[in-house]
């Protein structure tokens, strides 16, 4: 079955829900208002049950099937959260909010699940029960942590659980996917040295800490390219550099460096910290400085599971006509990766054409996505849970 007619048919409406959400963007845990946006559209629908305030400010609601001789239960979950972003879209339905934009198609995800659960609320062709999970802070916040912390899977009995995003460079409409890893972990590190200040026409009476933080930026692209086995992946940038100098000739007392490590692994997760622990230490005593590394663990690998995969997958060729069920896998990270730690489950790609990347000041998520989108949900979970 391609794009489901009812929800071609509700195309517009559903884009009418984005673009007001586009306009009212929120950050982090702080989306009160797209909450109860969310609330008051789900009320309307007629779903079986809502429960606000999980996860702090997430919205969990579920919708009965037809019958119910098996026990199933589906969660399918959608981010809320905006990025702190100036937008530079130009459109008529631009944020209204300075400083705060949905430049990562979050409004597009929620939309769409409100989408299905409407045409799911309507004709309940499933036996089970489909919990709806809209997320805040996916954005740093680790929002989904938070449900989960709260209790989400249990609570609610959730067996299987099922994300999507929106992907530029994808073709409007297509799907892909992979089992295993599809997202890599995301770890920051700070690393501060400390050394003697002092006049840059004497710099053998001082411990120049410039000097001693470079040699480390350099050294620490060794963890990958001489620590990691070639065909793994990693990733390791050092995204700041920052003394406390503000004159030519002053020689800095500390310098503060601030980095992330992606990888696919968990293995290298634990093996890039103590590397970049070591090389920043060793580095410094080298040159007669102190260097302080502070880790600050992120968010896991985004873990497919195979079976799960397999069904996403199914839905998306069913609604799209085809799907990549191998894609490579990518390096930025996904807080839905805690949900893939709980329960099985697949998180799939949603093509948005040819548009800015997310995180991108001229980023829009793609309206004509929608209708696949909202299809793909509702596809899965009638194929998971078919009427007895």
């Amino acid at each position: 079955m391609p794009i489901k007619n009812r929800l071609a048919e509700m195309h517009d409406e559903i884009t009418g829900w984005r673009r007001h959400l586009h306009a009212h963007p929120e950050l982090m845990y702080d989306v009160h208002e797209t909450a109860a946006f969310v609330v008051e559209r789900l009320k309307e629908f007629g779903v079986d049950d809502i429960t606000t305030g999980v996860g702090k400010t997430g919205v969990v609601a579920v919708i009965e099937g037809k019958t119910d001789t098996k026990g199933r239960v589906i969660g399918l979950r959608a981010d809320m959260d905006a990025l702190p972003i100036e937008e530079a879209t130009g459109l008529d339905y631009a944020s209204t909010v300075p400083g705060k934009m949905h430049a990562c198609g979050h409004d597009g995800h929620t939309s769409m699940l409100l989408g299905a659960a409407k045409y799911l609320a309507e004709t309940r062709n499933f036996d089970g029960k489909v919990v709806l999970i809209f997320q805040p802070a996916e954005e740093g916040g680790a929002g989904g942590l938070a449900m989960c912390k709260d209790g989400l899977m249990d609570r609610w009995g959730i067996q299987e659980v099922y994300g999507m995003h929106n992907m530029p460079g994808l073709p409007v409409g297509e799907f892909a996917i992979r089992p295993g890893a599809l997202m890599a972990s995301s770890d920051e590190f700070e690393i501060v040295v400390t050394g003697k200040g002092g006049h840059a026409a004497a710099p053998h009476e001082a411990v120049d800490t410039t000097l001693a933080a470079a040699q480390i930026v350099v050294t620490l692209q060794s963890v990958v390219s001489r620590t990691v086995d070639p065909i793994k992946r990693v990733v390791l940038t050092v995204g700041t550099f920052q003394t406390d100098s503000v004159a030519s000739n002053v020689i800095a007392h500390t310098a503060r460096l601030q980095g992330t490590v992606r990888t696919l692994d968990p293995e290298y997760r634990a093996i890039a910290e103590e590397r970049v622990r070591r090389i920043a230490e060793d580095t410094a005593s080298a040159f007669g400085a102190s260097a302080e590394v502070t880790w600050t663990p992120g968010y896991p690998v985004t873990v497919n599971s195979e079976d799960e995969t397999k069904h996403a997958a199914e839905a998306a060729a069913a609604v799209a006509g085809k799907v990549d069920d191998n894609v490579d896998p990518i390096m930025p990270s996904e807080d839905f990766a805690y949900m893939l730690e709980e329960r099985p489950g697949a998180y799939i790609f949603l093509g948005n054409g040819d548009t800015a990347m997310c995180h991108h000041p001229a980023y829009n998520f793609d309206d004509d996505a929608i209708p696949a989108g909202c299809s793909w949900f509702a596809e899965l979970v009638e194929r998971r849970m078919p009427v007895a």
